[in-house]
């Protein structure tokens, strides 16, 4: 009963937290950090042990499938080099030297030291993602960090398992093995999490139950991660490829009803679960720390130099291939603001301590490898993520609020555009009684006005007048209407005319206006 009413108390202290930070605009992960860390400290403050299992199975999957579902298809057609790059390459740098700097500063033998380089190697997109709503990058900047934290974790998993094997039974590795299992886990998760979408995609397509369409997004994840699991291949890229698979569908998978609810859903679960989870990494230092011996007390200079190892390998790693990418793009001088913002984006979180969680207990060095993972996560939570805003501001690439607001009000009006040509069709054809014409254009035209007005900043922000009629055939003109301009929409985002960021916006504008005709 008690560890019910501490869990309990758990959900209600995050909740309150996160609500808090959202009103203050500042970051919610790191400060459940620090209110998960305040508390911890307090006197009488019962100790929390995290489960890996309960990481690892209940909270990551439907997180990495939230994550997963933002990517944008397009962006992330443009950028696949670099994410390839960085998800093996910088991967396996930052484990070399968080080893070797591990094993010459503290205690722990080279094994050990490889395990924790192999624990911290790969970035969070758990941590990256919620870090990231806040800020207003440019897309492929954005899709960049968020691809590279959901697809580095297939490699960091088998440096980590590869690590874990030569510790415990101090067998060597060899490089042939190392790269068949990648292949495994990589390559498997990959066909399971694709399988799981297309299974996932048929049975949506065929039901128009919301209750069951909620059911099934919700058990989704779970399926492509346990399934995964199972067949010993990467439940992580399982669930990261089924979220991306999906998510650039989920348009065209169910209507405008049921895409609300699962947004309105899907939204309250992942603020729980990140909510609760960046509160445990908090919770759990201290208890971590009291575990440790005498000989190991100096473990917050350990952990300033593993953090500052894996800040300075992915800056040296990051500002040549941004120079590359920049040539390429015909850019003869190098521009610092990118790699460092991106270097400053690469925060750990929940992946790192699930894998750190999972070491088996029988190795003596773990305390000291729970408590620097731990203490690394924290410091980059905190650190980073408290000032990640004001680097982003200073760096001068973030896209200004009247970039993102022209480009919307540019959106509507060629959506109101549409939907005025395809009025004027259906008058041509007289198939739509005068009144019932005269209302649709009255409404669109005020759209037309307004998008107009906001390009010239002289205007609100209305999406035109509310439905306030019954009548049968003017909803059902609408919902024609809203097709057009739904198929306007796409027409826009397959151009490059708009972002993700905006398309998505308006589609779910439109939804709302859909589903405020089905209920009149």
């Amino acid at each position: 009963m008690r560890s019910v009413g501490t869990v309990l108390a758990l959900v209600v202290l995050a909740t309150l937290v996160a609500t808090f930070a959202r009103r203050w605009r500042i970051p919610a992960p790191s400060l459940l950090v620090v209110a998960g860390l305040a508390v911890a400290l307090l006197p009488g403050t019962p100790e929390i042990e995290i489960s890996p299992e309960i990481i690892g199975l209940v909270v990551l999957p439907p997180l990495l499938y939230a994550s997963a579902e933002e990517l944008s298809w397009r962006e992330l057609r443009a950028v696949w080099k670099p994410v390839g790059v960085l998800s093996i390459g910088l991967v396996l740098a930052s484990a070399a030297a968080v080893a070797a700097v591990a094993s010459a500063v503290t205690p722990l033998s080279w094994p050990m030291a490889f395990v924790l380089g192999a624990v911290l190697a790969s970035t969070d997109p758990v941590a990256v993602t919620a870090l990231g709503r806040r800020l207003a990058l440019p897309p492929k900047v954005q899709v960049l960090v968020q691809a590279e934290s959901l697809f580095n974790d297939a490699t960091s998993l088998v440096l980590f398992r590869v690590a874990v094997s030569v510790a415990v039974a101090s067998a060597a590795a060899t490089w042939g093995s190392a790269g068949g299992e990648f292949l495994l886990l990589a390559g498997g998760g990959t066909v399971i999490g694709a399988a799981v979408a297309g299974v996932v995609a048929l049975i949506r397509r065929r039901t128009e139950d919301p209750v069951l369409e909620t059911v099934i997004a919700l058990v989704t994840p779970y399926a492509a991660y346990v399934l995964a699991e199972a067949a010993h291949t990467s439940g992580v890229t399982s669930v990261v490829v089924a979220g991306v698979v999906l998510g650039g569908r989920g348009d065209r998978l169910t209507n405008a009803r049921i895409r609300l609810q699962l947004h309105a859903v899907y939204g309250t679960v992942v603020f729980l679960l990140e909510s609760v989870v960046f509160s445990l990494i908090g919770l759990a230092l201290p208890a971590q720390v009291k575990a440790l011996s005498d000989d190991d007390r100096t473990w917050p200079l350990y952990a300033l130099a593993v953090a500052a190892t894996l800040i300075a390998v992915r800056l040296l790693w990051l500002a040549p291939l941004s120079a590359v990418v920049q040539r390429k793009g015909g850019i003869s001088r190098m521009n610092w603001r990118v790699p460092v913002v991106l270097t400053w984006a690469g925060t750990r979180g929940v992946v790192p301590l699930a894998a750190a969680l999972s070491i088996p207990e029988t190795l003596s060095d773990r305390p000291l490898v729970l408590v620097l993972t731990t203490s690394v996560v924290v410091m980059t939570l905190v650190v980073q993520g408290f000032s990640l805003a004001s680097v982003v501001r200073r760096s001068g690439i973030a896209l200004e609020p009247d970039h993102t607001e022209r480009e919307e009000a540019e959106a509507r009006l060629a959506l109101a555009s549409a939907g005025l040509g395809r009025l004027e069709e259906l008058s041509e054809l007289e198939a739509v009684p005068d009144v019932v014409l005269d209302r649709l254009r009255r409404g669109l035209t005020a759209r037309l006005d307004s998008a107009r007005d906001r390009l010239t900043q002289s205007g609100g922000e209305g999406d035109g007048t509310p439905v306030e009629s019954a009548d049968l055939t003017y909803r059902q003109l609408r919902r024609d209407l809203i097709t057009i301009e739904a198929a306007e929409l796409q027409r826009l985002y397959d151009q490059h005319r708009i972002s993700e960021t905006t398309r998505r916006r308006l589609q779910r504008s439109l939804d709302l206006e859909e589903a405020r005709l089905s209920d009149a």
